[in-house]
């Protein structure tokens, strides 16, 4: 942002980036050895509704990317818009990395089309039961956990631990101010 965009008060909506997507690669090694947390074989992209011709496009390109994908490492795909409208990109495969490659496949094709600006973030499950969640937030490119409890409530105390246990290994996004629940996550 300029200093005339700054005097103006204009200012502009960071570009999303997938840059740090693939270090939950190798967290996910330290997840299941130090807290018993395996990988979910389910993930999940989410974005913003797109009213536009060239959204459909993308959109046709994404399934087919999916398509050819499903061939070649068995993983499977679906396509949810929940009850806010945001369209969930929902990938299952055994195969952590393929499912980490897949949504950076669906996250850069959609910045690539020019709807970057779209996507809001990509959703890693942990453990099966009680799940845990990281989630990588597109506009900052930082990772922050959330762990749901009964009643929409959080499990703080186990987010903070996370935090302590990988912010040497996840970008990890420093203010919780900035860790949104997401309630209902389709997975």
């Amino acid at each position: 942002m300029g200093f005339l965009d700054t005097l103006l008060g204009k200012t502009r909506l960071p570009k999303a980036t997938v840059d740090n997507l693939f270090a939950i690669s190798i967290a996910s090694v330290t997840m299941d050895s130090q807290l018993n947390l395996k990988p979910s074989p389910v993930a999940a992209l989410c974005f913003k509704p797109i009213e536009s011709s060239q959204y459909e496009a993308a959109r046709t390109e994404i399934e087919d990317l999916l398509r050819l994908s499903s061939r070649e490492t068995g993983s499977t795909y679906r396509l949810v818009t929940d009850e806010y409208r945001f369209t969930w990109v929902i990938l299952e495969d055994p195969d952590f990395e393929d499912l980490v490659t897949g949504v950076h496949l669906v996250s850069q094709t959609l910045i690539e089309r020019g709807f970057g600006t779209y996507l809001l973030c990509a959703v890693f499950r942990f453990g099966n039961a009680n799940p845990s969640y990281w989630v990588y937030n597109f506009k900052q490119g930082r990772y922050y956990p959330f762990v749901p409890a009964p009643g929409k409530t959080r499990d703080t105390a186990t987010e903070f631990r996370m935090r302590s246990l990988l912010e040497k290994e996840l970008p990890v996004e420093k203010d919780p101010g900035m860790w949104y629940p997401l309630w209902g996550i389709p997975l």
